[in-house]
C-alpha cells in the first residue's frame, strides 16, 4: 500500500486497515472509525489501488486473468478472478 495514502492514520487505525481484504472492508472501516478520506485515497480504494496482492480483493483466491487494455496514451492493467467475476486494478 502506498505511504501516502496512509498520510494522517495512527499506527493502530494501519494495522486495522491491513486486515481488510476488500474495498467494502476498507470503506466500512473508514466510516466505522470516523476517517473522510481524501478524493487520492477513494480512488486508490475504488479502484483497487490499495490491494496489492495476488489474490482476489473480493473472495482471495489467487486464481485470476490479467487483462490489458490499450488507451491512446497507456496502458491499463485488470485483473478478473475466475472464481467469483470480481475485476479490480493493482
Amino acid at each position: 500500500m502506498k505511504k501516502e495514502l496512509l498520510k494522517g492514520l495512527s499506527e493502530e487505525q494501519i494495522a486495522k486497515i491491513k486486515t481488510c481484504k476488500s474495498q467494502d472492508e476498507l470503506l466500512a472501516l473508514a466510516k466505522e472509525e470516523g476517517v473522510e478520506l481524501s478524493e487520492e485515497q477513494l480512488s486508490a480504494v475504488s479502484g483497487g489501488g490499495c490491494f496489492s496482492s495476488n489474490k482476489c480483493p473480493k473472495c482471495g483466491s489467487d486464481d485470476y486473468q490479467k487483462i490489458e487494455i490499450e488507451e491512446r496514451v497507456d496502458k491499463r492493467i485488470f485483473y478478473k478472478c475466475k472464481k467469483c467475476g470480481e475485476m479490480w486494478r493493482r
